[in-house]
């Protein structure tokens, strides 16, 4: 595994969340930095500026990153929505960085001496509209505990403006209800082959982390719970609570600690 420098202090957490699984997806695809360059057609000096935390990857090398590690692509395009709204300077569609060219219609073309021949495939697909489905549950869920929690009171007045006429009012309540069903985890325990299973994933390889919800979450839960050390609830969701157990058992198992679930980090959950 590549000795990474550490990344800049002054990194906005979501900023640093996103390098750390791009940096890790790059160590599991075992291409160095001029070989990760030919496969996505950016340059290996922007590479080493994206990995090194100097500059905001735009979304395609992220994508195509992503494709080359067989990782979700969808989740670490949400994870980078969010890391450019917390860089504070979003990006629109087109723009690069001065010595990444990527031509609107055209293949990316390599900037700098790039010694190796491209590998140009089809390029990674473009994902017009792929939103973070975590962030629109997000905000359906909102929505609905807003229209839930809320009264709407619709007051009628029925004035005469006739002399000394007395006035009427008819005050209505009208409560809005709606059902928000959210998924629940149950953890049923079971070893097989000397590994433990709590029946919401059989993963060993998928990697989660902060901002995540869905069945792997729950597992992440399940295990961290057996292993004797509270995730908070069994919820499904990757918060500041299951962030800092996972960091507990990374260091109780020696590795490293960086609050993400991958391989190792599941061999240790489920050995």
């Amino acid at each position: 595994m590549s000795r990474w420098k550490a990344l800049p202090a002054e990194l906005d957490p979501r900023v640093r969340q996103l390098l750390v699984r791009l940096r890790r997806l790059k160590d599991h695809s075992g291409l160095s930095v001029r070989q990760l360059a030919a496969r996505t057609g950016y340059s290996p000096k922007s590479w080493e500026r994206y990995l090194g935390g100097r500059s905001l990857p735009p979304r395609e090398a992220v994508e195509a990153l992503a494709r080359i590690g067989g990782d979700d692509p969808t989740r670490l395009l949400a994870l980078h929505e969010v890391a450019t709204e917390a860089w504070g300077n979003p990006r629109e569609s087109g723009t690069a960085v001065a010595d990444t060219a990527v031509a609107e219609g055209d293949a990316p073309v390599s900037v700098g001496a790039v010694t190796e021949p491209e590998i140009l495939s089809a390029g990674p697909g473009r994902v017009g509209s792929a939103r973070s489905l975590r962030i629109a549950l997000l905000a359906g869920a909102v929505a609905l505990a807003l229209a839930v929690s809320s009264a709407v009171l619709v007051t009628v007045r029925l004035m005469d403006h006739g002399g000394g006429a007395a006035t009427e009012e008819t005050t209505t309540t009208v409560t809005v209800t709606a059902g928000v069903s959210a998924p629940t985890y149950t953890c049923h325990l079971k070893q097989a082959d000397g590994r433990w299973y709590a029946g919401n994933s059989r993963t060993r390889d998928a990697t989660v982390g902060y901002g995540d919800a869905g069945p792997e979450v729950a597992e992440v839960q399940c295990l961290l719970r057996r292993a004797g050390i509270s995730p908070g609830g069994i919820d499904g969701m990757f918060g500041p609570l299951t962030q800092g157990a996972v960091k507990r058992i990374q260091q109780r198992a020696g590795l490293e600690v960086d609050g993400l679930v991958g391989p190792r980090t599941w061999k240790a959950l489920r050995g």
